[in-house]
């Protein structure tokens, strides 16, 4: 966004490259024989904060209506997009979406543990590594057009989860739950309150204070 010249096609590759990228550093500073869900999230949360450092550096060196849009994106908005926009996400999707389909299995395999996937014929370092992928390809796709619409991936699953009843995480109902709560993020941004927000605002705000509540539920529990 802030190299001159770069449009919405540009800004897609830029996003999709560097997800992908990031995504390598973190997966190679956290193996070790393997990888293990803590070590990569901390991995994952420390590159995460360097990289907002750089990304707040680029802002600062901007010109002014750079650093605004960029500043906009940054929260995470709906507003200003067209059919192009929805147009372009949606090819990728439906680009991505046999391989969604074909690495669906394989994960829920996943949940059962190392051992008992290799046992069922699995092979969980190709089988991370491509979803792996896929999510950078997916995730980075959306955020080049809407910006970082944060907790939506978070707290989607998790709601699915619980009005299913299912043991796992059911892909199609995280799915409808996430977008969803997008929309209704979205219609309270923009008619709550005086002036429109961005979405990015209530969704930070919603899926903190679910957060809260799993984290105290859990607490009592224990």
């Amino acid at each position: 966004m802030l190299i001159p010249g770069g449009g919405q096609q540009e800004m897609g590759v830029g996003a999709v490259l560097g997800g992908l990228v990031t995504a390598a550093i973190v997966y190679f500073l956290a193996w070790k024989n393997g990888i293990q869900g803590f070590r990569l999230i901390i991995v994952g949360i420390g590159v995460s904060a360097m990289l907002g450092a750089f990304n707040l550096w680029l802002i600062r060196q901007a010109d002014l209506p750079a650093a605004l849009a960029a500043a906009i994106w940054g929260a995470g908005t709906l507003n200003g997009l067209g059919q192009a926009d929805v147009n372009l996400v949606a090819a990728v999707l439906l680009a991505l979406m046999p391989l969604t389909i074909v690495l669906a299995r394989p994960m829920r395999q996943l949940e059962l543990g190392d051992d008992l996937a290799v046992s069922t014929g699995v092979s969980t370092g190709v089988t991370r590594l491509a979803l792996l992928v896929l999510g950078v390809a997916m995730t980075a796709t959306v955020t080049a057009v809407s910006g970082p619409i944060a907790f939506v991936a978070l707290a989607a699953p998790q709601i699915a989860r619980r009005l299913a009843h299912a043991p796992g995480v059911p892909l199609a109902s995280s799915a409808l739950v996430g977008g969803l709560m997008l929309l209704a993020a979205d219609g309270a941004a923009q008619h709550a309150f005086a002036s429109p927000l961005p979405v990015g605002v209530m969704t930070v705000s919603i899926g903190g204070l679910y957060f809260v509540w799993l984290l105290l539920r859990e607490i009592r529990r224990s």
